[in-house]
């Protein structure tokens, strides 16, 4: 990256580097537990998760100067410890991001990085860079389908995602054991159907902090499927299937952590996040007390 260009654009192997944006949180207290950090979304990602909070910027584009970015990080400096950068998925615009990662260092800001997983070859670029101290892994169950809807990117197959979630987890507990980042989690979305791979999950993982997320049932994409039907009566039939499948509560998420053996982060609606240590373990305690 040259910095002495005209413009003081910001230039990698000689092109201009834009970002597909998604959009600008100025100030959070809930994207990294324990910071206030500003929060970039990146558009446009590979997978087509029906419950995805950011939908709308699953597809798209709104190119902007990366410069643009970083004086919204600038405006927010003043008020934040970090920036965390999502999506969308940010590492699928592995430059873009490599390029805002070095700018918020040179700010003095850390740096949490929320992905799929899909691309480990970033989050390895990044790590080579010490660039990220918090790298959040949302994995996705084989339940819950990976291919994309026709559009900005090829479909994922199933074991493409498996492949590469692996290779992305090995490069952070690496990063992690050797102290080039601070902070890893895995963070799986749960339904009723995904359990099964949740337990399989949590065996391959090992020691890494594991956060079950509560989530909504999985439905269709009206969209895709009714390309004449209008916004309202989009929202209107979503809202009906998701009253018919409501979220599992706190309860129901708790009986699922219980089958782990191990202590887990739960995040609800009606309670937050909060700790959470499984049966197994208050077992082991009134055992040793007897």
């Amino acid at each position: 990256m040259h910095s002495n260009n005209p413009g003081n654009k910001i230039i990698r192997h000689g092109d201009h580097i834009q970002l597909n944006f998604g959009g600008f949180v100025s100030l959070s207290t809930v994207d990294w537990r324990g910071r206030s950090a500003c929060t970039v979304f990146f558009r446009g990602c590979p997978l087509r998760c029906s419950y995805c909070q950011n939908e709308a910027i699953q597809t798209g584009s709104d190119l902007r100067d990366i410069e643009a970015i970083t004086d919204m990080i600038m405006t927010s400096s003043p008020f934040i410890s970090g920036v965390v950068f999502s999506g969308g998925e940010p590492t699928l615009q592995k430059e873009a991001l490599l390029a805002l990662a070095r700018f918020a260092k040179k700010q003095h800001l850390a740096v949490g990085i929320q992905t799929n997983g899909q691309f480990p070859a970033t989050l390895e670029a990044l790590i080579a860079e010490s660039l990220a101290d918090r790298i959040a892994i949302d994995y996705k169950t084989r339940w819950e389908g990976f291919s994309s809807m026709p559009g900005d990117h090829a479909p994922v197959p199933r074991d493409n995602y498996q492949k590469n979630i692996k290779k992305s987890i090995a490069i952070c507990k690496k990063a992690l054991r050797e102290q080039v980042i601070r902070e890893f989690e895995i963070v799986i979305t749960v339904f009723y159907e995904n359990e099964e791979y949740i337990k399989e999950i949590a065996a391959q993982i090992g020691t890494i902090p594991l956060v079950l997320q509560q989530g909504e049932h999985k439905i269709g994409n009206l969209q895709a499927t009714a390309s004449d039907i209008s916004h309202g009566e989009y929202i209107s039939k979503r809202r009906s299937l998701q009253e018919l499948h409501p979220p599992l509560t706190l309860a129901e998420i708790k009986k699922i952590a219980d089958e782990l053996g191990r202590t887990v982060r739960i995040r609800t609606r009606e309670a937050g996040e909060i700790t959470y240590e499984s049966d197994w373990r208050c077992r082991d305690a009134r055992k040793r007390q007897r």
